[in-house]
């Protein structure tokens, strides 16, 4: 029967369940529409507010069937549609809600909340260059539209492309002052920058706008974290938890920062919400880390283990990840170098402005101790984990690209550039990026000069301390099951020895044990190496005041100790000989 003929209520009667659903009386809203629907069942005006309604109070599958009922009323509302598609997306049903959305554009070309909610769901699905034309797409139709903004801003930066995100979050914000996730979101953008100021400001002003914006007080912790302020940073997770008592990320960050003791509070919220079957795997595995760092603390190490393992279990499968990846990678590296070899650029005598040191090896080796060794020398400028090297020349490294010498020269001379920027005028700067170790041989065709230091550490210690942590970022997928982390050290014990073979004089090798034994020795040999003029400040790392990163921000905050590499040894227990599995 088409739709123009039946039967429907008033236009006032659709009034009022307007005025209802607006002012959020959704039970009254609920009962008044199913009498009416009692009356009029093939009214589609009812079953959309419905629809809508139910999504507000979380009744997915209830919403979903009244959307449904009406595209099926009325096959050409592209509302309808769009609902539906957007429902499908919070289920988890990305390919079903990009049909609908796409439905919904066919219907509508010029819908600008489709194209919109269509690239979100292509960006949850991978498929990021194509969120971005859909996102960009969606503000031409609509040059206002502060969600597509912020969008595109999430897009760029998890891409890497910071400036650009920070100009699509200060436009939207521009659009709209009083849009606080956008000021949270300029706030995760600076802070990748390392522009920890910046990033606080934005994240008061989120604050300002939201005083309840629980995810705004877990970001000001972790720059507050970065910055040393431990007592701060943890008073702003517990606010963040105060607001949103089930936020599993907060949970794990304040667990970092606290030595439990049986009768903590927070160890039964923990595991009450562990129980909870409504929780994403994402939640869980944020969890399971925050109970893992509670049962160490109470000398339960049978739990704890089981706990870093099945939260690592479910990082591991939230990241894809595949071991045979990282040996193709490795392989295709020492395949590609001789090609790049042929192609080195020669040394110059003349010295660089701003001379690069890398600092690489294993993550969790210590490399962020030795950074703050030598960024406490007055012509040094410690700029942490530079994603340069892989941004700029993973391809070349990998044979992706043509390898020739001015795609060398390219490389030279964006990474100079680059470091520029970021060295306050200094003449020597870190990038202390661990897996650069990948790119040595890259290193040492297109920038010669650089100066290279190798941290080393006992194996054991290092494969189980990057077993235990949860990384934020996403690069270090291999460290979440304990045999991968294990097959990926010996990845990189064997191309170490591949590039020691070829230049073993051009890179500096550093024990983390014998620095933290003969720390003056050691630091001095080091700063001799760099080519600088000793400096005493070098022998106070836990004195620096610069922004840390990393996972071991506590522990550079502490004056240089002995016996970290040891701390494996209290899950021996469980784990059954695995590191019998190191190759020699």
């Amino acid at each position: 029967m088409p739709y123009s003929s039946l039967k429907n209520p008033s236009s006032e009667t659709i009034k009022q369940l307007v005025i209802l659903y607006n002012n959020k009386e959704l039970n009254s809203l609920l009962k008044r529409g199913k009498e009416l629907l009692s009356q009029y069942p093939e009214a589609f005006f009812i079953w959309n507010i419905l629809g809508a309604a139910l999504m507000d109070l979380g009744s997915t599958e209830e919403a979903a069937e009244a959307f449904k009922k009406v595209i099926y009323l009325n096959p050409k509302y592209a509302d309808g549609f769009s609902n539906l598609g957007v429902i499908l997306k919070k289920q988890g049903k990305l390919e079903d809600a990009a049909k609908a959305f796409e439905k919904a554009i066919a219907l509508k070309p010029n819908y600008a909340e489709a194209y919109n909610n269509l690239g979100v769901t292509l960006e949850q699905n991978g498929n990021l260059n194509k969120a971005i034309n859909l996102y960009k797409k969606s503000i031409i139709l609509k040059p206002n539209y502060v969600e597509a903004y912020n969008n595109l801003g999430n897009v760029l930066k998890s891409q890497g492309k910071l400036k650009e995100a920070i100009d699509a979050y200060e436009k939207a914000i521009s659009i709209n002052p009083k849009y606080a996730e956008a000021f949270n979101n300029l706030g995760v953008a600076f802070q990748s920058q390392h522009r920890s100021a910046e990033a606080l400001t934005a994240y008061k002003n989120a604050i300002s706008l939201k005083p309840e914006y629980a995810s705004a007080y877990n970001n000001s912790g972790v720059i507050l974290e970065a910055q040393g302020k431990f007592s701060e940073a943890s008073e702003a997770y517990k606010k963040a938890l105060t607001l949103k008592p089930d936020y599993c990320e907060a949970h794990r960050n304040l667990s970092n920062f606290t030595n439990y003791q049986p009768k903590n509070s927070q160890i039964g919220v923990v595991s009450d919400l562990l129980k909870r079957k409504d929780l994403s795997e994402k939640d869980k595995c944020n969890l399971h880390y925050a109970m893992a760092k509670m049962m160490e603390d109470l000398g339960d190490f049978s739990k704890a283990y089981e706990h870093y393992s099945v939260g690592g279990a479910l990082r591991k499968k939230e990241l894809l990840y595949k071991p045979e990846n990282d040996s193709l990678l490795f392989s295709k590296i020492k395949e590609t170098f001789p090609s790049l070899e042929t192609q080195s650029i020669k040394k110059s005598n003349k010295q660089l402005k701003h001379t690069p040191v890398f600092i690489l090896g294993m993550p969790r080796s210590g490399t962020t101790l030795v950074e703050q060794i030598i960024s406490c020398h007055s012509n040094v400028q410690g700029a942490g984990e530079l994603d340069l090297l892989r941004r700029l020349g993973h391809s070349l490294a990998c044979g992706q690209e043509k390898i020739e010498s001015k795609n060398l020269l390219n490389l030279r001379s964006s990474y100079l550039a680059e470091l520029k920027n970021i060295s306050c005028e200094k003449p020597f700067v870190t990038d202390k990026m661990p897996t650069n170790f990948l790119y040595i041989g890259l290193i040492l065709t297109a920038l010669p000069e650089a100066k290279i230091i190798h941290v080393k550490r006992d194996p054991k210690a290092t494969c189980w301390s990057n077993f235990k942590h949860y990384f934020s970022g996403k690069g270090l997928k291999y460290s979440y099951d304990i045999n991968d982390t294990i097959h990926f050290f010996n990845l990189y014990k064997d191309l170490l020895q591949y590039w020691n073979k070829k230049y073993r004089e051009r890179i500096y090798s550093l024990n983390y044990e014998k620095l933290t034994i003969e720390q003056e020795l050691e630091t001095k040999k080091l700063i001799e190496y760099i080519g600088l003029d000793w400096e005493d400040a070098c022998l106070s790392p836990h004195k620096n005041t610069r922004n840390v990163q990393t996972a071991s921000v506590k522990q550079v905050r502490n004056r240089v100790y002995t016996g970290s590499s040891k701390a494996w040894q209290r899950y021996a227990l469980y784990l059954n000989n695995i590191f019998d599995n190191i190759s020699d």
